[in-house]
């Protein structure tokens, strides 16, 4: 029965990432195409072979750089003809809509080799109006899911994740002592990450003396606005087994939509509706949570990481955080190492792509300094409003 479920069919061939810039000078065209060219190449494909083409969120005429790229300016400058694109939405599961919608492109045989990129530019949309990042932009009326959180002076989603943060503080009886360990392990790992924004290694005091953006969330508890952008190659099974790359099989994956991101809360803001993104992964595989060698964790903001790797089962509820202090767990010789390229927190805020992008780093070896010894399996899972979760293999 395992074996019907649509990415079984399908295999990651190939990824790229540009140069990651705060800001950048080059535009969010030319870092598309860096990644893309790169995630082809790194496939041994040429263009001409990839007849599929997709990226999140699409294009974005407004929203501070959000997305400034899409599929029809990537098709265009790429010289591609793919027979398939669709261009996933600002909603859906997790950030990871568009690599869901590639896999099922591939396995219903709508196409071979599927091109999925995330481009950002929001630095330099900030150097221009740093309003451009908020949940109003430069608007003078908000539509939408933020409609439900900015006349409520909700003007940033730091507004929004602190009552998770807090709530999570008087529950579990922890604090910032435990939450700033979070920023800490994520810096550790990108001192070995040369494309990582923040390198520099930071302790917990200079986590505690960092200033407060939405109490009880500190400055090294928010993620970077970037200009960069991360491409991946999805294949067919079949027609990966000859390409230049050992094929990395997605042994699982699992959705979900809900929460307070989407104006739909449930729970106590202790836990997400990620939680059925992880229960629904876990039915698709007969791996269990002890086989995920490592984790690649959406950390938009650090509590995030508490709650999603409860959501997905790696600790229990409550646990995250004392599993997470002290960072000699979640080290790269640890038990379960952690966001090994920084995350979004230091390497840079993709929504999620950077994360997908390090999971195939770590499972083909090439992580250097940051590389976990002998890494099988690693767990790669985004968002903070709508859920996505991948358990990715070698095969």
């Amino acid at each position: 029965m395992l074996e019907g479920y649509p990415e079984k069919q399908v295999r990651i061939t190939g990824i790229g990432q540009s140069k990651v810039g705060r800001p950048s000078d080059r535009s969010a065209l030319q870092l598309t195409l860096d990644a893309c060219l790169q995630a082809v190449e790194d496939a041994g494909l040429s263009v001409d072979d990839i007849d599929g083409l997709t990226c999140h969120f699409g294009k974005v005429a407004e929203g501070g750089g959000i997305s400034p790229v899409g599929t029809i300016d990537a098709m265009l400058a790429l010289g591609i003809r793919p027979v398939w694109t669709n261009p996933s939405s600002a909603e859906g599961p997790g950030h990871m809509g568009a690599i869901f919608q590639a896999v099922m492109a591939v396995a219903t045989g709508l196409c071979r080799h599927v091109l999925v990129f995330r481009t950002v530019g929001q630095a330099t949309s900030r150097l221009k109006s740093r309003a451009s990042t908020l949940l109003t932009g430069s608007r003078d009326r908000v539509d939408g899911g933020n409609a439900f959180f900015v006349p409520y002076h909700a003007h940033s989603p730091a507004n929004m994740w602190a009552l998770y943060a807090q709530a999570y503080f008087d529950k579990y009886n922890v604090g910032p002592e435990q939450l700033g360990w979070v920023a800490v392990n994520g810096r550790r790992h990108a001192a070995h990450n040369p494309n990582a924004i923040y390198r520099e290694p930071i302790t917990l005091d200079d986590y505690l003396a960092s200033r407060m953006i939405s109490t009880p969330l500190r400055l090294y508890d928010c993620d970077s606005h970037i200009d960069g952008s991360t491409a991946l190659v999805i294949s067919h099974k079949d027609a990966a087994k000859d390409l230049r790359n050992p094929p990395l099989a997605i042994e699982a994956m699992g959705m979900s939509i809900g929460g307070i991101g989407e104006a739909l809360h449930e729970g106590d803001f202790t836990s997400l509706a990620a939680k059925r993104a992880g229960d629904m992964l876990w039915q698709r595989t007969d791996l269990k949570p002890k086989d995920v060698d490592c984790a690649q964790v959406y950390d938009g903001f650090s509590i995030h990481i508490w709650l999603w790797l409860e959501a997905v089962g790696l600790c229990a509820p409550g646990e995250a955080a004392r599993f997470i202090e002290g960072g000699t767990r979640t080290a790269i010789d640890g038990e379960l190492p952690l966001n090994t390229s920084g995350g979004q927190l230091s390497a840079g805020r993709f929504h999620g792509y950077g994360h997908t992008h390090e999971a195939c780093t770590q499972l083909w070896g090439r992580g250097g300094g940051r590389q976990v010894q002998d890494a099988q399996t690693c767990m790669a899972v985004n968002g903070g409003y709508g859920y996505g979760a991948m358990l990715l293999r070698r095969d």
